[in-house]
């Protein structure tokens, strides 16, 4: 009988020699999720301003006498805002203990809300959507650092999908509050039970422990994981990766117009398709819960063949635009199948671009982070001010068809850069092959930032 011992498998698939792996190894080799889901709470809190505002669009434009154009500049300060504050968030996010992040973000979401309750001029809800934009600004480059330090690396595409989910979710909190309280008893106790709903962020904000001593200090830097760096591949140059980085960016700001505008002004859509508020809302929060399916289904797809995650994520881009185009109908089959198409595509793509960026960027995870933010939450800025204009102008139809153009714009752009990639790796990898063949004197070493789209070593 055999009793060697058997080979210990990683979280990713890798083999692992236990005989050269201490119990610490072992450990850091594990995922820990705590951290994650509390981050995920804090950040379902952080987006309900900017999407409760244009959920209760109508009650609060009558009661305060806006108009379209005026509301949708006061819901534009809120992604704006976010947009604006990522870089900051880059900076200031490693230098804190993520519970402290976490708590203020939330804190300040559950009093937005409060002061949303009782405003009644248009200043009070630009500035208080700016404020919560600028909370918001937060969540993304800690999630992608609690990532960094608590996950295994071949859990990375998965994690970013349950991050992902927290923007899936956010239109739940809304529709349900739309069905079961603004429609009966209006919209400032709506407001205001998201308020209360909110605070429950602080509680999951004090449980966020790291996964291990000294973790959540101010400057932390992950420890290595055991086998956790991908074997590097072909790089290309840091010029490049900058370059992509960059293409990334403006491809994730084109396509969040038009998912932002499908999900911010779901009920209004809905409306115009020939459904009521409530059964809008209704359909908004099952739209929300098959996204929050989408995004985990497609992260833990993507952990088997990160490669081809740029790839993956250009494909539900393209989806997205299709749904949106598909509502253009305006007709009551019309907007269900081009929401479905639109929940599937337009909003279950942000965690893997994430996770790709991540790739793209090793030991970088704060710039990651604030770099899909950044592009994410530009887009988001464009879609309520435009909405409301155009769609006074036009009509609700010929805007979303409009909409459509950004996701399709966004997967364009983002497979040049995915090209632009494998060329970039392609000249280095011939580069290196040269400098190999010249001697060691000539060589040099490869660039740390690895191919998005080729096959890691695993």
């Amino acid at each position: 009988m055999d009793t060697s011992p058997k080979p210990q498998l990683a979280d990713d698939g890798r083999v692992l020699d236990a005989g050269r792996l201490s119990s610490d190894d072992r450990s850091l080799d594990r995922s820990r999720w705590g951290r994650l889901v509390a981050t995920v709470i804090v950040t379902v809190a952080a987006v309900t301003p900017g999407l409760m505002a244009p959920a209760l669009a109508a009650p609060v434009q009558h009661a305060l006498g806006l108009s379209g154009t005026a509301f949708g500049a006061a819901v534009t300060c809120f992604f704006a805002f976010t947009a604006a504050g990522s870089p900051v968030a880059r900076r200031v996010v490693p230098r804190l203990p993520v519970r402290a992040v976490l708590g203020a973000v939330g804190l300040l979401a559950a009093a937005v809300l409060a002061g949303l309750a009782v405003a009644d001029r248009l200043w009070q809800l630009c500035l208080l959507l700016a404020l919560a934009g600028f909370g918001n600004a937060f969540t993304q480059p800690v999630a992608a650092r609690v990532i960094a330090a608590d996950i295994a690396p071949g859990r990375h595409s998965f994690a970013g999908g349950l991050f992902g989910a927290s923007l899936g979710a956010g239109p739940f909190l809304p529709g349900l509050l739309v069905t079961l309280v603004a429609a009966p008893y209006g919209w400032r106790p709506a407001l205001w039970t998201a308020a209360g709903l909110a605070l429950l962020a602080l509680v999951a904000a004090a449980l966020a422990r790291p996964a291990r001593p000294g973790a959540d200090a101010p400057e932390a830097v992950p420890a290595e994981r055991p086998g956790g760096t991908a074997r590097p591949v072909a790089a290309a140059a840091p010029r490049t990766v900058g370059r992509v980085v960059a293409a990334w960016t403006a491809a994730a700001a084109l396509a969040t117009i038009g998912s932002n505008v499908g999900a911010a002004y779901f009920i209004q859509i809905g409306t115009a398709s020939g459904f009521s508020a409530a059964t809008a809302g209704t359909l908004q929060m099952l739209a929300s819960v098959l996204g929050i399916a989408v995004r985990l289904a497609s992260g833990g797809l993507a952990d088997r063949a990160p490669h081809r995650i740029p790839w993956t994520v250009t494909a539900m881009m393209l989806t997205g635009s299709a749904g949106l185009a598909v509502i253009v109908a305006g007709t009551p089959a019309a907007f269900v199948a081009g929401a479905l198409l639109a929940v599937a595509g337009g909003w279950g793509w942000t965690g893997l671009l994430l996770a790709a960026t991540m790739r793209l960027l090793p030991g970088e995870s704060a710039r990651a982070g604030a770099a899909m933010q950044g592009g994410l939450f530009a887009g988001a800025a464009v879609g309520p001010l435009s909405f409301g204009a155009l769609s006074a102008q036009f009509g609700v139809a010929a805007t979303v068809g409009v909409a459509a153009a950004g996701p399709l714009l966004g997967a364009l752009l983002l497979a040049a850069g995915i090209r632009a990639l494998g060329r970039g790796a392609g000249g280095a990898a011939s580069a290196s092959a040269a400098g190999h063949a010249a001697g060691p004197a000539s060589a040099e070493p490869a660039p740390a930032a690895i191919r998005a789209d080729a096959p890691q070593g695993r």
